[in-house]
């Protein structure tokens, strides 16, 4: 996942979660508060109406029409969509709508108001809510009044409220979503631009970032960016000249020494023909020296990569270095890759087989074997040198493909530089290079480079060294 996408994904989370954080804290705590409003309001409205209610049988008792109770019970009843109880002082029933037998909670509410307290009660079970008061105030023996109601009407008013809450959280959490959305990308841009230049930075093109977008924070990071990567493109520069120019004058100067020095053959005493022996070793070590520096310098900034006929260039130089292999009793093993093509550098595969069949010739014991054999992984073909020395172990493995590094009691002449540039110009190829076991010693030396040829070749053969 791209480093700006992941960020904005972070702030977008970040954004919304403290969003719900704070409407959450607000919109629990109002509905919460609604919901007491609204129960404390409707109880108050169905003590009045109670009361009320309460009034008219007074005034009903005091006339002596206790018909005109059972009416007003039945209508009021009927109007409120609840049932209504009225009882003497003694407790006994003088009206009632509803069930035919009082309840335990009607008997306890009417005891309670006939002992001077208004009792009001709500059954959230049975979702109803009560209220008995007495039918005139200061005289108990009068009787009183309980009228109940479902909370139908008290709990749609409930909850029309929270879903206007949901409503309006829903929707500012929809416009805290849009800005955070544009803020977060605000703040990314200038990474993500950030993200291509070092990408680009890294392949060895130096694109300025820009400096006018994003944060004033993001802005000066990528000012200092930009000074840093031209820096550091100008001290890469400086070398890679440097290395080049070192190079080629060193080469005219190596070559009129080695001249000068075979000149002197015919003068030089017989003691002294070890020490001239020695110094023009010596300097072809140092012409060696030269032309790897060189043919680094060309890899790192190699052209594109060509097709190759894997099996014209192992030819090719099976053929050069097997007197070589002869010479030092070595026989020169080759597995023909067949008619396979491989994506390189132009040049590259040369320098690659020289490097690593100099390598294997020079710690291969007498009698033993070079192998160089290829076979295709996918779309990829494994090139593998493998020799019989004494290998190496892990670790030194992993540092021999280093610049100027040396395996500890190497033979003297080497550079060190190598395996180096068979790793860089596998790299620039599109490939890869490590270094492996051999059985039952030695190393493998293998070179992965990219299939030019999308159909595999299963032909394989063994070509005399």
């Amino acid at each position: 996942m791209p480093v700006a996408l992941g960020m904005i994904r972070r702030l977008l989370l970040t954004y919304l979660s403290l969003a719900v954080v704070v409407l959450a804290g607000l919109a629990l705590p109002l509905a919460v508060v609604h919901q007491g409003s609204e129960e404390q309001r409707a109880f108050a409205q169905l003590e009045h109406d109670a009361e009320i209610l309460a009034a008219f049988v007074d005034a009903a008792i005091i006339r002596g029409h206790s018909s005109e109770i059972s009416t007003l019970t039945a209508d009021a009843a009927q109007r409120w969509g609840g049932w209504i109880e009225v009882v003497d002082g003694t407790g006994r029933r003088i009206a009632a709508t509803g069930p035919a037998e009082p309840s335990p909670g009607s008997i306890a509410d009417l005891r309670s108001v006939l002992e001077g307290r208004i009792q009001v009660n709500s059954d959230l079970d049975t979702d109803v809510m009560s209220v008995a008061v007495l039918i005139h105030p200061g005289r108990p023996q009068q009787g009183a009044v309980r009228v109940s109601v479902p909370t139908t009407t008290l709990d749609a008013r409930i909850d029309q409220f929270r879903y206007l809450i949901g409503g309006v959280s829903l929707a500012v959490l929809i416009g805290a979503a849009l800005v955070a959305a544009a803020m977060a990308r605000w703040i990314s841009r200038p990474v993500r631009t950030l993200e291509r230049a070092t990408r680009t930075l890294a392949e060895g093109d130096t694109p300025p970032a820009p400096t006018t977008i994003g944060p004033p924070e993001l802005r000066r990071l990528a000012a200092t960016f930009n000074t840093t990567a031209v820096r550091l493109q100008q001290l890469i520069a400086a070398q890679r000249s440097f290395v080049g120019h070192a190079s080629h004058q060193l080469k005219t100067p190596l070559a009129a020494l080695r001249l000068r020095l075979e000149n002197l053959e015919p003068d030089v005493a017989a003691d002294g023909e070890t020490n001239l022996r020695a110094a023009l070793v010596e300097t072809d070590r140092l012409a060696r020296l030269v032309d790897t520096l060189l043919a680094m310098t060309r890899g790192a900034h190699a052209p594109a990569p060509v097709e190759v006929a894997l099996a014209g260039v192992v030819d090719e130089r099976a053929s050069l270095w097997g007197p070589v292999a002869a010479k030092a009793g070595v026989t020169l093993q080759i597995q023909d890759p067949s008619p396979v093509r491989v994506r390189a550098v132009p040049g590259a595969l040369e320098q690659i087989l020289d490097n690593l069949l100099s390598n294997a010739l020079g710690v291969a014991p007498p009698g033993s074997t070079v192998h160089v054999t290829c076979h295709r992984t996918g779309d990829e073909i494994e090139l593998h040198v493998t020799d019989a020395g004494p290998g190496l172990t892990a670790a030194q493995r992993e540092r021999a493909l280093d610049e100027f590094w040396r395996a500890p009691g190497a033979p003297k002449g080497g550079t060190g530089l190598g395996l180096a540039l068979v790793r860089t110009l596998a790299e620039k190829s599109g490939g890869r290079a490590h270094l492996d076991p051999a059985a039952p010693t030695g190393i493998d030396a293998v070179v992965v480079l990219p299939a030019a040829d999308p159909t595999p070749s299963d032909r394989t053969g063994a070509l005399p060294a």
